[in-house]
């Protein structure tokens, strides 16, 4: 047994068909009268000293469980084992697009598109000299000195003065008593009144 070699994946889709007896496309009827059949034959229960039988009937009920499955048997019938392997590592949805572009057309127009436009080389050299090297950086001119960091009181004034400028001058008092209203007068000034 440890000399048994790991079995590859199939791309046929016929192994599970084999392990119920059947051939490949048979209906939904036809699959769940072999399974009956072969889960009795190979039962645990009727089978007490037969570790082979065993083995054999998790066998059986994977292959019934993915062959009854619709969106699975599509998915074997199409792609076999392989497929079901992609569906659990990148979901059903995703398999024709896997097998799509792992196809060797897809490769090579990748490639060949790649080769023609050179932008696997333009890509590189940009990335490698402007973000690692930084050698090729584009550098400012002397002349052009650019604020990064205001500070909070240069903006605070910086926020009166254009407010002023407007003709608005900015609230910096909330109201006091609970029964004053504020009314919304001519345009856009703001005052407020007192009830007291």
């Amino acid at each position: 047994m440890a000399e048994q070699r790991q079995r590859a994946l199939s791309t046929s889709g016929e192994a599970l068909y084999e392990i119920l007896a059947l051939e490949k496309g048979a209906t939904h009827d036809e699959i769940k009268k072999s399974y009956r059949k072969l889960a009795l034959k190979y039962h645990p229960d009727k089978n007490p000293d037969n570790p082979e039988a065993a083995e054999k009937f998790k066998e059986i009920n994977s292959a019934h469980a993915t062959l009854t499955d619709l969106s699975k048997r599509n998915i074997y019938d199409k792609y076999g084992s392989l497929g079901l392997y992609v569906a659990e590592q990148f979901g059903e949805e995703n398999v024709n697009t896997y097998f799509m572009l792992s196809s060797w057309w897809a490769k090579g127009l990748f490639a060949v598109c790649g080769l023609l436009t050179g932008c696997y080389l333009c890509c590189c050299l940009c990335c490698c000299f402007n973000c690692c090297c930084g050698k090729c950086k584009p550098k400012t001119s002397e002349g052009e000195q650019q604020d990064f960091c205001v500070s909070p009181e240069d903006l605070e004034e910086q926020i009166k003065n254009d407010m002023e400028r407007d003709g608005e001058t900015p609230i910096v008092l909330q109201p006091t008593n609970v029964t004053e209203k504020t009314q919304l007068i001519g345009d856009s000034h703001r005052s407020y009144h007192t009830d007291s």
